[in-house]
């Protein structure tokens, strides 16, 4: 699938969008439609490795991740195993009047029947990823 840059902007102060989007660990119970499971493996610094569960696209993908926080500046993940392993996805947060401009940045790499659904548009990753950005939104802007 091709590299993706998609914004949004959130009426929400920078530090809160940041914070509702970085604390993975409170995925399970914030977006459970989404994410019916996070486990922690590992904490080191601003780096964390975490199994990760995320429904999308009609399918549930079971994925080792790595977060690497720069606080409030960027959130990178990288798929580093499972079902979307070599994916890369950027979030970078920007100040802007009364609000908080998100900045994403998506490389998916799929495999099999993920990636055939991907590509002939049933079940339209893309799209279902931009629904759990505004979900996000949503909560920041509560």
């Amino acid at each position: 699938m091709p590299k993706i840059i998609f914004e949004k902007i959130i009426k929400a102060d920078r530090k809160k969008v940041f914070e509702i989007t970085t604390n993975y660990e409170n995925f399970q119970k914030i977006l459970p439609r989404y994410y019916p499971s996070i486990r922690t493996i590992s904490i080191r610094g601003n780096v964390s490795v975490v199994e990760e569960h995320l429904r999308i696209g009609g399918k549930e993908l079971v994925m080792m991740v790595k977060h690497v926080i720069d606080e409030p500046i960027s959130h990178e993940i990288f798929i580093i195993g499972g079902d979307a392993k070599g994916t890369h996805i950027t979030f970078r947060y920007e100040h802007v009047p009364n609000a908080t401009k998100l900045i994403i940045e998506v490389d998916w790499k799929l495999r099999g029947v993920i990636k055939l659904n991907a590509f002939f548009g049933k079940n339209n990753i893309l799209k279902e990823y931009s629904k759990i950005i505004d979900e996000f939104a949503l909560i920041a802007e509560c």
